[in-house]
């Protein structure tokens, strides 16, 4: 028996890339106190941002890190590619994904990687799901019929 599979060049499936922005809540707090001006409120937009529901957080490089003025929470053991690794934990970032928002942790990438990964809890939490054969985000649905979140 031959098992014939279909031609599937050019129907590239399973990359998830989108665009975020994080900013300082920090920063924010400190504006909305009238401590800063708004002006000074760090914030980057951010492209190319890979989905990935085998990665726990947001996780970001150093430098994003370090640009933003994050405050490290702690450190704790992360499963990566090269066996379990110390990794950094920050704290206090604003994330807005397709116009929804909320407050997460980031985790640091390892030294020398530059990408940055879109983990499942801030997904589940803002309401997103992968869709996998259209290569974008898929907002759930949130209004007075329906809505993601659950008791």
């Amino acid at each position: 028996m031959t098992l014939v599979l279909p031609n599937l060049q050019g129907k590239q499936m399973g990359q998830v890339l989108t665009t975020i922005t994080v900013t300082n809540r920090i920063d924010q707090v400190l504006a909305e106190r009238g401590f800063i001006p708004a002006g000074e409120i760090r914030s980057l937009t951010l492209d190319k941002v890979l989905v990935d529901t085998g990665a726990t957080l947001l996780a970001l490089p150093a430098f994003i890190i370090s640009q933003l003025g994050l405050s490290q929470l702690g450190e704790t053991n992360v499963e990566t590619a090269a066996g379990i690794r110390k990794g950094r934990i920050f704290q206090d970032i604003m994330l807005e994904v397709e116009g929804r928002q909320a407050v997460f942790d980031c985790l640091e990438m390892p030294e020398g990687v530059d990408a940055i990964w879109l983990g499942v809890i801030p997904m589940e939490r803002l309401g997103l799901e992968p869709d996998l054969k259209n290569q974008r985000l898929r907002v759930l649905p949130m209004n007075e019929e329906q809505t993601y979140l659950m008791v």
